[in-house]
């Protein structure tokens, strides 16, 4: 029983870390991130932060697995409609706008991923839950039988429009509907020439 306290408060205080760099990249830049200012806005000793969180590149990793989460979960809120099954540019589109409305929505996916000038900011296992979620979502909806290695296709579909919306990000300074446009076209001729083989 007493173990599982503990558990808890050391994720609550996981937590209460990532909260408080998510607070000072927002406010601020990326580059104003550290420790001690993490420990500081966070009201957690500079001990306890360390203990839980080595490293800023190991905080910023923390932070990215949370968005990208967030980001699946934004799948679920946005249902495809059936009248849009079977139609590629609709899915594709479908997609394309729940990654866009998180990143749209999220300033600290923003900067932390698509500003981020080390290419790629989201480890393989990222892109490989990012690329699973687009693979179900054409799966459900038109057909892939045709497509060899389809999880690697996904994970490039991924990879293209988060390169795009990087781009676009980088270029406008913020997220905009260039850059949706741009990776809907992008993804739609990649797609296609592998769905009409």
């Amino acid at each position: 029983m007493e173990t599982s306290a503990k558990q808890d408060r050391s994720k609550e205080r996981i937590n209460k870390i990532i909260d408080a760099a998510i607070d000072i990249v927002e406010g601020g830049e990326i580059d104003d991130l550290t420790l001690a200012k993490v420990a500081e806005t966070s009201g957690l000793k500079r001990t306890s932060t360390y203990k839980f969180i080595p490293t800023v590149d190991f905080l910023k990793k923390l932070i990215i697995s949370k968005c990208i989460d967030e980001c699946l979960e934004n799948f679920s809120k946005n249902i495809l409609s059936d009248s849009d099954k079977g139609d590629l540019i609709k899915v594709t589109n479908y997609i394309i706008f729940n990654i866009y409305e998180y990143f749209f929505n999220s300033l600290i996916a923003q900067k932390l991923i698509l500003s981020n000038t080390i290419n790629p900011p989201l480890d393989s296992d990222s892109i490989r839950q990012l690329g699973g979620v687009i693979q179900e979502t054409y799966e459900e909806s038109i057909s892939l039988e045709n497509v060899f290695n389809k999880e690697g296709v996904c994970r490039v579909v991924a990879q293209i429009i988060l390169s795009i919306f990087s781009l676009n990000t980088k270029e406008s300074g913020k997220l905009n509907d260039i850059g949706k446009i741009e990776a809907s076209r992008a993804v739609v001729a990649y797609m296609s020439s592998w769905t009409k083989k």
